[in-house]
């Protein structure tokens, strides 16, 4: 059923995608794929009958038959996920086939043939030198990063492999945050924002416990429960060094990676920050030598 706010213009357009779509994802699955006898006689036409599919979802003719015509008829996740799955749908066409059917999708799934290919994400964080770059989960755990997020961040193979559990537990990772107090209820909220698409995995669940177990901090902006989308944000950097610096954070997203985001950090125009971050990884501020003071 369309919603309350959506027009009658929209409610048409979307339920004529809807019948085009499914009559398309019906003619490209047959017979053999469904399961069905193979000794079906010759068919006029591709695919499965209307009928067929009822039948494989288990709901009745006359109501997929409405269903696939578009009509202003009332569905449920249950028989959309039913559907989906006759029409052997990946995890990209079952949420369109959700926001056609005027049901809100369930979280993103990562597409079986998608879950490798880390190389294009390697190559991107990479490219990003000499400015940091990392790629997290959909936990928050670290997944990879480059050299100027080890040398500027603190990222190591030898510490927290969780961003959120750095952030309120490590000292190399929260001692440089020269605005920690400030940005905190930022993460704590955007947090909370992740964790309530999926408030029963266990994975949140694990990482929650722990950092309230971890923090006394954390657990009292945790029960504040705020939420705030993951985008742009600011963070200020004391490098023993350089000094500070300003950063400039952007999350990033792929939708055919919907578990992974890349934080890439951009200097911001303030206190000679570019100059100071292409200096620290350069084989100078590698070497730890001091760096060079204009005038």
């Amino acid at each position: 059923m369309a919603t309350a706010l959506e027009s009658t213009t929209a409610k048409t357009h979307r339920l004529a995608a809807l019948r085009e779509f499914l009559m398309v994802r019906r003619a490209r699955v047959s017979p053999a794929e469904a399961g069905l006898p193979g000794n079906i006689a010759r068919r006029r036409t591709p695919g499965l009958r209307r009928e067929e599919v009822a039948v494989l979802a288990g709901v009745g003719t006359s109501w997929y038959q409405w269903f696939e015509q578009g009509r202003d008829i009332t569905v449920s996740p249950q028989v959309v996920e039913a559907v989906a799955r006759v029409l052997r749908m990946n995890p990209t066409e079952r949420r369109h086939l959700y926001v056609l059917a005027g049901l809100n999708p369930p979280p993103p799934e990562v597409d079986p043939e998608s879950r490798g290919g880390l190389e294009g994400l390697r190559r991107l964080i990479e490219t990003w030198m000499p400015f940091p770059a990392h790629v997290m989960d959909a936990y928050w755990n670290i997944v990879m990063y480059n050299d100027a997020a080890s040398l500027i961040l603190g990222l190591s193979p030898d510490g927290p492999q969780n961003c959120l559990l750095s952030f309120f537990t490590d000292p190399r990772y929260r001692g440089p945050a020269g605005n920690w107090e400030t940005v905190a209820p930022k993460v704590v909220a955007q947090y909370r924002a992740a964790w309530s698409e999926r408030p029963e995995d266990e994975g949140f669940q694990a990482v929650v416990a722990e950092a309230k177990s971890a923090s006394e901090e954390f657990a009292r902006l945790w029960e504040q429960h705020d939420v705030l989308p993951g985008g742009q944000d600011s963070k200020v950097v004391e490098h023993p060094l350089v000094g500070t610096l300003h950063l400039e954070t952007t999350q990033l997203r792929l939708p055919a990676r919907p578990d992974l985001a890349i934080l890439l950090y951009t200097p911001l125009p303030v206190a000679e920050t570019a100059a100071k971050v292409e200096w620290l990884v350069s084989p100078e501020g590698r070497d730890g030598s001091a760096y060079p003071v204009a005038g």
